[in-house]
């Protein structure tokens, strides 16, 4: 087994308890090595960069993933607790929830479907995409040593496509079902914690949010320009029959608002607007019931946004907690953005869509991983020295103020080679002779960069 420095086997260890003995000795070095290896993430590459090449029983450590007894729903909870002591520990709770297509090919993959390719689609061009769609929750925080918010993926889901289910026979849920799963499911890991979830437009659904609202979790979504909103039912009074009344008088709809020209706008400077800096722009906001035929009935404060530069079009927002302020409604969604930055950085540095496992449990299980090794890394980066920590990599054509998850990633892995005896003391004037296994791996990283 690579050795740690104690720093990060603190970190490592907590998920110890998840496994057998013995599945544990490969799992270690199946973790270690997915943040050494560069490129792909296969089982092959990640034993070449640890050093066993040459390794007879290696269909043990691509039984970590086929066919060990270890539960991901067990190591997303250890996770989540790690991320919440070292980033979290009082206050809102704030989630981040988002899906995404895993480009994989193959005719042993069963889960794959044909899905709209978010990326390369437009509202004027739709694209198809085949592969795996997965459905992350992420812990939306402040990192300190990066200047911004990062999001950390500790829950994930495979969705399976329509197909899958209807060949196996099972029911087929619905991307608004796998999501309220995952959020009740951290609801329950964090029973005393404020919890506010943000989405994008495809999660605004009514029997949604008011399954996450009776579990006091606050959702920020979009809202329809074209919504059924009404005022609050009056209060009933004595003697009426019947049933009570759910709703009050039809309100304008909010396109309708957006082109009064008697709408109050009020003029704000929302700090942090995706990553630009300050941003003014116009707001118009009040309370009302959202409601459609057959649905729940849920009581919202939605905020209409318009650039005065006209720079994006007018778009609608939603806080399921009326009593929210519009600018903090605001400021929680525009960090909804970090999502797609995480699901970028974990394409280019940990291999995701890389990966090569064929069989139904190991390909639930890869992904997953790869994207919660996203939350280890940032875990371990933050248990480093401050120095460590801010080191960027520069050049004289680019500079970088602050570091990016590249730089985070640069530096465990500076601190993993170093425990391994690669660097020695500028004191000492011994040199020290480098494991075979050690020069073969570090061989691999720099031949196979790219």
């Amino acid at each position: 087994m690579p050795r740690l420095p104690a720093r990060f086997a603190a970190v490592i260890l907590c998920f110890a308890p998840l496994f057998f003995r013995r599945s544990w000795q490969h799992a270690v070095v199946v973790l270690i090595g997915a943040i050494l290896a560069p490129g792909r993430r296969t089982v092959t590459s990640i034993l070449r960069i640890t050093g066993r090449s040459r390794e007879r029983r290696f269909v043990n450590y691509h039984r970590i993933l086929s066919r060990a007894a270890w539960s991901g729903r067990a190591a997303a909870r250890v996770l989540l607790g790690l991320l919440l002591d070292a980033f979290v520990p009082a206050g809102p709770v704030l989630l981040g929830l988002d899906d995404t297509i895993e480009r994989r090919r193959g005719k042993r993959i069963s889960a794959k479907g044909i899905y709209r390719d978010p990326v390369r689609s437009s509202h004027g061009h739709f694209v198809k995409a085949s592969g795996l769609r997965w459905l992350s929750l992420m812990l939306l925080v402040p990192v300190s040593w990066a200047g911004r918010v990062w999001a950390l993926p500790f829950l994930t889901a495979l969705a399976p496509s329509e197909r899958y289910c209807r060949e196996r026979g099972l029911r087929h849920k619905k991307l608004t079902d796998w999501g309220r799963q995952l959020v009740l499911q951290a609801r329950r890991w964090m029973p005393e914690r404020q919890l506010v979830l943000v989405t994008d437009s495809g999660f605004s659904a009514l029997e949604f949010l008011a399954a996450l609202l009776r579990q006091e979790v606050t959702c920020v979504t979009r809202l329809r320009l074209d919504a059924a909103l009404y005022q609050p039912a009056p209060p009933r009074r004595p003697g009426t029959l019947g049933r009570p009344r759910i709703k009050g008088e039809r309100l304008p709809t909010l396109a309708e608002v957006l082109a009064d020209r008697t709408t109050r706008w009020q003029r704000l400077t929302v700090p942090g607007w995706y990553g630009e800096g300050d941003r003014v722009v116009e707001i118009y906001s009040d309370t009302a019931v959202w409601r459609h035929s057959g649905m729940p009935v849920v009581p919202i404060r939605w905020v209409l946004l318009r650039d005065p530069c006209r720079r994006f079009d007018p778009q609608a927002l939603l806080c399921t907690d009326p009593a929210q302020e519009p600018l903090q409604i605001i400021r929680w969604f525009i960090q909804r953005w970090q999502l797609e930055v995480t699901f970028r950085e974990v394409r280019d540095h940990l291999g995701v869509e890389t990966q090569r496992q064929w069989s139904d449990k190991a390909i639930a299980r890869t992904t997953p991983c790869l994207l919660g090794l996203f939350s280890i890394v940032t875990l371990l980066a933050s248990r480093l020295d401050d120095r460590a920590r801010i080191a960027v990599s520069t050049s004289a054509w680019y500079h970088k103020q602050r570091p990016t998850f590249a730089d985070s990633l640069a530096a465990v892995r500076r601190a993993i080679w170093s425990e391994q005896g690669f660097v020695m003391s500028r004191q000492s004037i011994e040199t020290t002779k480098l494991s075979p296994a050690l020069r073969e791996g570090i061989a691999y990283a720099l031949c196979h960069a790219a």
